[in-house]
């Protein structure tokens, strides 16, 4: 069982920056691909980034494609998640979420994850 606690979350300026991080226990994350999802109000989960096992392999989604950087360091069990020039509608819930399943592919799908944080909240306000 791995459990996943986000952490970074808050009221922020459009044009801000703002580092969420996601702490790791129960298992060593080095062996497994994770990503970042969010949903807003309203809105269905939806992708924000993933990162191979090692960090060789980076995928984002189109809308936050060249602002945000995810990052891992598997001696810490830590994921990360570096938002630069934040806008509103960045504003979401953000989670973390590990795939045991693939630790190499590409897989975008929420489906496709098998543990999930609780999310922290990141509001961008204009």
């Amino acid at each position: 069982q791995v459990q996943l606690v986000e952490f970074g979350g808050g009221l922020v300026q459009a044009g801000d920056s703002r580092r969420l991080s996601c702490t790791a226990s129960g298992r060593a994350i080095s062996r497994f691909a994770m990503g970042w999802f969010r949903q807003a109000p309203g809105k269905e989960r939806e992708f924000v980034a993933r990162i191979t096992v090692s960090g060789s392999n980076r995928y984002y989604s189109d809308s936050v494609q060249g602002r945000f950087t995810i990052s891992r360091d598997n001696a810490k069990n830590l994921l990360s998640l570096q938002m630069n020039s934040l806008k509103p509608e960045d504003t979401a819930v953000y989670y973390c979420a590990l795939d045991v399943r693939n630790p190499w592919g590409a897989d975008t799908q929420s489906v496709a994850y098998d543990y999930w944080g609780q999310g922290t909240q990141v509001t961008v306000s204009s």
